[in-house]
């Protein structure tokens, strides 16, 4: 059985829900704001191929797709070197967006052996990861309002 991991956090975004929904959609330009992406290459409307490389020396390769593009959600499911889901829920606030994320995968191949021992510093990892998009979609929000 692949280690597995679950990640949950909320953040606030000056900018309104139909702005930062449209910025999530466009994966295409996530290397625009988001550090720790890499790459995109489409795979079709609903499917992308996405390199990701944290603070560690290891560069994540995965396949997004698509299952849920409604208004204030998206909902992705991932395989590649992680399989399962990310989610992000997006509810107007006084003075913008809150951002609900949260993330379910499994981790194969030597990441998922080196996950064993290495748990809390992959789990720092993904803090990294994570506070980069969020100080990316901050910084996009400027031009949002």
């Amino acid at each position: 059985m692949s280690p597995s991991f679950a990640f949950r956090d909320s953040w606030q975004v000056d900018a309104p829900v139909s702005a930062v929904h449209d910025v999530l959609l466009d994966l295409e330009r996530y290397p625009d704001w988001w550090p720790q992406v890499v790459a995109v290459a489409s795979l079709g409307p609903d499917d992308a191929r996405v390199l990701c490389r944290s603070t560690l020396p290891y560069t994540l390769d995965l396949v997004l797709h698509a299952s849920n593009r409604s208004a204030g959600l998206l909902e992705v499911d991932v395989s590649g070197d992680l399989a399962g889901s990310v989610r992000f829920a997006l509810t107007a606030v006084d003075g913008g967006t809150r951002l609900d994320f949260s993330q379910e995968v499994r981790v194969g191949g030597l990441l998922g052996a080196a996950s064993y021992v290495a748990r809390p510093v992959l789990r720092w990892n993904h803090d990294q990861m994570m506070a980069g998009c969020i100080a990316g979609l901050r910084s996009q929000a400027q031009d949002l309002r």
